[in-house]
């Protein structure tokens, strides 16, 4: 006997902090759900970036709701102050949401969602599609039914590769043994690995700054350590952020203590780098590239790769879904979140309409929302789960409303996307509600500034880790 539609749960894919939330919502509206996780645990992609430390206090790294359960059941909140690393914000907050008796019983860990699609009907059917359920198919040949699908999947396991074109360069695939992805944990568990080896890093987000730091670190203990940092951006001055102007005080320390390293003198910048190929040269990586069209070849014992993420839209391929062409984000969403059109760093609120697509109750939130924008933070995850279960539980007020007050980085979110000067003339003073010098002057005119159009408190710009 069939389940009736009206009764079949709400399907959350991935059980990392912005899934869980989701489900908190869920439990706190006393709606069906089931949590299908690809990892052994809950939060187990968040665990293979444990060891850093985020930017962002605990006060916007806790949802309001799964707190309120949480505290229900005895959990002692952390300082609003502190910042969690990784580690943290699984132990602390992701592993008690996940065993939370309103959470834990429909929590499926080892469950990786491969395709989505609508029962009995392929992508083009469309006559009673709407009432008919998705199927979840996982690896294990198990088929999960869902009235709504909400995916929180994630970008972790999609990392971007190495060439500046987007496309792995000839070489990276064959020494992939050399090459890591991400922030390894260079002063722990893959110390050895890097101590008083030639390292090479590419990128220019946090998450490069993180790696040049500890391998900083690791010369200290082995000088035999060198650091070569590679960036693709021609102007090096849009690399560091907003500095003491950052509401978010460790964002902004980051990018000053990077921007100090590579004054200090004790590694090698190259830039603007494009890395063509990558081969075995005895030992040794050979790195070829160029820069502004003259090539430099470059020596490495390791490469690691800090270019940031992409979605995984290969489990999607059912589903009628509306993507911006290059983001990969919600259609709705990208020009809202664009970093080649957005110099002056404002991210507009929004929830379950700029997240909808053309497939009815099917909803993307969390990092995998922005698709490749790298301006995501896990508050913005909160407010989307909050706005998204608020509409599949028929409350379209709440759904509708903002309820988002996001920290301002003090300075421009990007001159354009390859580093050229763009609207901004460098960060707007403390003190002053502006993203930016022509921003503040604009509106002390009396216009909207920057010509970002009418900008409520909440436009504001927010980076990723994973960046």
């Amino acid at each position: 006997m069939e389940t009736s539609f009206e009764s079949l749960p709400v399907a959350i894919v991935g059980a990392g902090p912005v899934g869980l939330t989701a489900a908190a919502h869920l439990a706190a509206r006393h709606q069906p759900f089931i949590v299908l996780e690809a990892g052994a645990e809950v939060g187990a992609a968040v665990r293979e970036w444990g060891h850093v430390t985020m930017f962002s206090p605990w006060r916007y790294t806790a949802d309001r709701v799964a707190r309120g359960l949480l505290a229900a059941e005895g959990w002692q909140p952390p300082s609003d102050d502190e910042l969690p690393t990784g580690n943290d914000l699984v132990d602390q907050y992701v592993a008690p949401l996940g065993r939370h008796p309103a959470i834990a019983p429909h929590v499926c860990v080892s469950a990786l969602v491969t395709a989505i699609g609508r029962k009995d009907f392929d992508k083009v059917r469309t006559k009673g599609r709407e009432q008919q359920p998705f199927e979840l198919h996982l690896a294990s040949g198990e088929v999960v039914e869902a009235r709504a699908v909400i995916d929180a999947s994630g970008t972790w396991r999609r990392p971007n590769p190495a060439g500046s074109s987007g496309l792995a360069v000839p070489g990276e695939a064959p020494n992939a043994g050399r090459i890591a992805y991400g922030i390894p944990d260079v002063l722990g568990a893959a110390q050895s690995r890097y101590s008083g080896k030639r390292v090479v890093v590419v990128g220019s987000g946090h998450s490069a700054f993180n790696v040049i730091l500890d391998l900083l670190k690791l010369a200290d203990e082995a000088p035999a350590t060198a650091i070569v940092w590679v960036m693709r951006r021609e102007n090096l001055d849009s690399v560091w952020g907003g500095g003491s102007a950052d509401a978010l005080e460790a964002r902004g320390q980051l990018g000053t203590r990077a921007k100090q390293a590579v004054d200090s003198g004790r590694l090698t910048v190259l830039n603007p780098y494009r890395i063509r190929s990558i081969a075995r040269q005895g030992d040794r990586l050979a790195i070829a590239g160029v820069i502004r069209g003259d090539e430099q070849a470059i020596t490495a014992d390791e490469l690691i790769v800090c270019t940031g993420f992409r979605p995984d839209l290969a489990m999607l391929g059912e589903v009628r879904i509306t993507m911006d062409p290059w983001l990969e984000c919600t259609a709705a969403l990208g020009p809202l979140i664009d970093p080649n059109e957005h110099s002056c760093g404002t991210v507009r609120p929004h929830g379950a309409n700029e997240l909808s697509h053309p497939e009815k109750d099917f909803y993307v939130i969390g990092m995998k929302s922005y698709g490749r924008a790298p301006t995501f933070l896990l508050a913005t995850g909160f407010e989307q789960a909050r706005s998204v279960v608020a509409h599949l539980s028929g409350d379209l007020a709440a759904a509708a409303r903002v309820e988002l007050e996001l920290p301002a980085t003090g300075v421009c979110s990007t001159t354009s996307i390859d580093g050229a000067a763009g609207c901004c003339g460098g960060p707007a003073p403390a003190e002053v509600d502006a993203c930016c010098v022509q921003d503040a002057d604009a509106k002390a005119d009396g216009k909207t500034g920057c010509g970002c159009g009418p900008e409520p408190p909440q436009l504001l710009q927010i980076e990723s880790l994973a960046r």
